[in-house]
C-alpha cells in the first residue's frame, strides 16, 4: 500500500472538479444558506487546538437555533454540556472553525468555515434565552466560506431512512459503556433514567 504524500500524486487518482463545484463557494450567507440554517436543528462543529489536535462536537436545538446575524456573521449558543469545554478552549487557541448543518429528511448539507470568537455579552446571550435560562457564552462566527454539499453521503448512509433506524437496545446504555471504559463499579444508570435526567438540564 503506497502512502500519498503530495498533492500531485493525490490528484492523479481523481478527476478534476467540475467548474460549478469550485464556483459554488461563497464568502457570505445568501438567502439559500440562511434558509437552510433556519431549518436546521443540528450541526457538527469542528475545531483545532494549539497543538494541532482536531476535534468535532455535536450541537443541536430547535430549528434555527443558530442565528444569522447578517450576511457575514452567525451566532451559536453554548447550551449546557459536560463542561469539558474542548471546543471553546480550542477556539481560544485557534479561532478557525468548520460547521456542517443537517436537516432531518434533507439529503443535502451546508458547510460553513470561518473565524470564531466567544462572547458573554448580556444582549447576545439574551437573544438565546429559553425558559428564563441564558447560555453561558455565545460563539460568534465570521463566515469565510459557505457552500451547499451534495446528497451522496446521506444517500449512501440511508441516514434518514426509517428502515435504517437502529433499535437502541443494540447498544448498552451510555452510562454502562462509560463505566466499562473508566473501570467504575457503581450501579449503571439506565438509558431511560439518563434521558429523564438530561431533560431537566437541557438549558
Amino acid at each position: 500500500m503506497a502512502k500519498i504524500s503530495c498533492v500531485e500524486s493525490l490528484r492523479e487518482l481523481y478527476k478534476a472538479p467540475v467548474e460549478r463545484a469550485q464556483r459554488k463557494v461563497l464568502d457570505h450567507i445568501d438567502e439559500h444558506c440562511a434558509r437552510f440554517i433556519s431549518l436546521s436543528p443540528f450541526c457538527i462543529l469542528g475545531t483545532q487546538g494549539a497543538a494541532g489536535d482536531a476535534d468535532v462536537s455535536p450541537r443541536g436545538d430547535g430549528p434555527g437555533f443558530i442565528a444569522v446575524l447578517d450576511s457575514k456573521h452567525i451566532a451559536l449558543p453554548d447550551r449546557p454540556g459536560n463542561n469539558r469545554l474542548d471546543s471553546l478552549e480550542n477556539i481560544l487557541a485557534n479561532p478557525t472553525v468548520g460547521l456542517l448543518f443537517l436537516i432531518p429528511g434533507v439529503q443535502e448539507t451546508l458547510r460553513i468555515n470561518g473565524i470564531a470568537a466567544i462572547h458573554d455579552d448580556d444582549d447576545l446571550r439574551g437573544h438565546f434565552e429559553v425558559s428564563g435560562r441564558q447560555p453561558a457564552t455565545v460563539m460568534k462566527i465570521e463566515v469565510r466560506e459557505a457552500y451547499l454539499h451534495c446528497a451522496k453521503s446521506i444517500m449512501r448512509s440511508h441516514l434518514w431512512d426509517a428502515d435504517a433506524r437502529l433499535d437502541r437496545s443494540e447498544l448498552p446504555s451510555m452510562n454502562k459503556m462509560i463505566q466499562d471504559q473508566v473501570g467504575s463499579n457503581d450501579p449503571p444508570e439506565s438509558q431511560e433514567e439518563m434521558i429523564e435526567r438530561y431533560k431537566a438540564v437541557l438549558y
